[in-house]
């Protein structure tokens, strides 16, 4: 038991030392800002143009893809869109006071314009895998696009990509608001815990076990309707208390500039923790997403990046704001002890009395799940790039095993693992985006001129 408490120490002071130190902070913001003004703004003045390419028909058969533009929307918004918004936005607000959210929202813009980039290259440079099938992702991106001498920055991507794509944190969020919601008259323990950790385990292998095309119509069905259920009751708890809408606006944007913020610690902190956690929700610039789109049928990049846009601002300036703002105007953070999901609950359970819980946990679970659907395909194709494609279907167990672990680890471990593996996933992501950029800018000339 020591040892595994000493491991989980040690895993969760390397995610803070990488997170707040300047060098990774400097390659994800400094990185999102070149490509911002090295872009011209072109994608953010044909943002509204990437909706209708969403309604394309793509009846086809393709030799590149097997999903949709929809689909792998829906599947990227599906990962993407789970408790990071949820309880990852209540980690933000007690670990850096309500300032913490502006930061989010400067880093989803800039997040915007790294996922046009990453996802039009997983479109230009696809790669084979070891049977001969193409596939894409920051991976094939560095062998394809710069050559296999940088093909070490590949292998780094893949080998944590294994975990920085675990279902720990998403299983350990929803045993955390089942025990709340509905057990909440029992006392959680271990064996309660590794025991809704195997039913959850079962109900996702019955998704994953069905391959990327099960994963992309399942997401594609689930994930629009619990959106507009998630953002139809926070919008009733805004509208409950519409006249702290814009003092809680105001405290976001003074605290964010505070040289002592609400909950103290200095402006750089904040922007850390800002900037860390929208990483953890929309996961711009980590590499994930470009791996879901390249298996679009879609061969076009430039409209892929301009669909993949669309993620970072659902996922962080609509519902991420949407977390913020129902936690700030019940006024539980300013008292309360609770941290994660719990902080959430109390908000809704606060404003909506006796049906607000069931509506998060409805929503959570929904949009928790299909983050584990879609992020077991991330892990199969890092396990597929390292060892060869015939291997890359025993992830999914390894995945289904992480989700009972995830179940009954504590919640420090599960988010400094993934804060750690994205950390480092990141830097060869960026590094390849920033090489390659002038390929994607000179594609997207030639498209937007069409248009």
């Amino acid at each position: 038991m020591i040892f595994f408490q000493a491991i989980e120490q040690f895993i969760i002071n390397l995610a803070n030392t990488l997170w707040n130190g300047p060098i990774l902070i400097t390659v994800l913001l400094g990185g999102g800002i070149i490509l911002f003004f090295y872009s011209k703004l072109l994608p953010f003045k044909y943002i509204f143009h990437s909706l209708n390419i969403i309604k394309e028909r793509q009846s086809f058969s393709s030799n590149f893809g097997k999903i949709t533009f929809f689909q792998a929307i829906s599947t990227q918004i599906g990962t993407i869109v789970g408790l990071g918004n949820i309880s990852g936005v209540a980690v933000a607000i007690v670990t850096g006071g309500p300032g913490a959210i502006f930061w989010m929202w400067v880093t989803a813009f800039f997040g915007m314009i790294t996922k046009f980039y990453t996802c039009s290259l997983a479109v230009l440079y696809r790669g084979k895998d070891s049977k001969g099938n193409y596939q894409g992702g920051p991976m094939y991106v560095i062998r394809e696009g710069l050559g296999k001498k940088w093909n070490f920055l590949a292998l780094i991507f893949c080998f944590f990509g294994l975990f920085g794509v675990s279902p720990i944190f998403q299983a350990n969020q929803i045993i955390e608001i089942t025990n709340s919601v509905l057990f909440e008259d029992l006392d959680s323990n271990f064996l309660m815990n590794f025991s809704l950790g195997l039913i959850l385990s079962f109900l996702v292998s019955l998704v994953i076990f069905g391959g990327i095309k099960r994963i992309g119509k399942v997401a594609s069905r689930l994930v629009p309707l619990m959106v507009i259920i998630y953002m139809g009751a926070v919008l009733y708890i805004l509208i409950l208390n519409y006249d702290l809408f814009f003092p809680v606006l105001k405290l976001i944007v003074t605290d964010a500039f505070s040289a002592n913020s609400v909950l103290g610690g200095a402006v750089g902190s904040l922007i850390l923790i800002g900037a860390r956690r929208a990483a953890f929700s929309n996961e711009a610039g980590v590499g994930t997403s470009p791996i879901i789109h390249a298996a679009s049928k879609n061969n076009n990049p430039i409209k892929e990046g301009l669909v993949a846009m669309i993620g970072p601002f659902v996922d962080t300036i609509i519902v991420c704001t949407l977390t913020a703002f129902s936690i700030l105007v019940s006024g539980i953070w300013d008292f309360s002890n609770a941290s994660g999901i719990q902080l959430v609950l109390l908000s809704f359970e606060k404003s909506i009395p006796y049906f607000g819980k069931y509506i998060l946990f409805a929503c959570t679970f929904i949009f928790a799940i299909t983050t584990l659907f879609g992020n077991s395909y991330f892990g199969e194709r890092c396990l597929s790039y390292l060892v060869g494609e015939k291997y890359s279907y025993y992830y999914r167990f390894f995945y289904i095993s992480l989700i009972i672990i995830g179940s009954v680890s504590s919640l420090d471990f599960v988010l400094s693992l993934i804060d750690l593996s994205y950390g480092i996933m990141i830097f060869p992501t960026m590094i390849s985006t920033l090489i390659l950029m002038p390929k994607i800018n000179a594609l997207s000339i030639k498209y937007f001129e069409k248009i």
